[in-house]
């Protein structure tokens, strides 16, 4: 069998806060960084998914609208509407992320409520879906 190395004398046991190999639990670090900026980019996403899709269906839908999106020919209405659903975007970021700057939130609330904005966003976008909410 193998050969046992004797104590050497005076030296401290090995113990957690004496240990050099010892590593600490991610969680310690993760605990002292707020989630909130982060959740502040995942709920914009959602809130400019959903302006996409408003817009979208708001130029399709009325004559007015979609000639008050028109910024470039060439795109048509797109062009605008591509350009306020970024603004929206953008400020939604520029303000969650001012609010929750030092906070912690419920990120399982958030996610669900930007999913829920992507979805509705997207559908919006859809021309079938579109098409049917316009009664056409």
């Amino acid at each position: 069998m193998g050969v046992q190395t004797p104590p050497v004398p005076n030296a401290p046991a090995a113990s957690p806060q004496t240990d050099p190999n010892r590593v600490e639990p991610a969680n310690d670090v993760a605990e002292l960084i707020p989630n909130g900026p982060g959740a502040a980019a995942i709920l914009a996403a959602g809130i400019g998914s959903l302006a996409l899709g408003v817009f979208a269906f708001a130029g399709d839908a009325s004559p007015a609208v979609k000639q008050a999106f028109i910024v470039w020919n060439p795109t048509g209405p797109l062009s605008g509407v591509s350009l306020a659903a970024i603004g929206i975007w953008l400020a939604a970021w520029f303000l969650l992320s001012l609010l929750w700057s030092t906070r912690d939130v419920k990120l399982p609330r958030v996610n669900l409520a930007s999913f829920a904005m992507l979805i509705a966003g997207l559908l919006l976008t859809f021309p079938p879906f579109a098409d049917l909410l316009q009664g056409k």
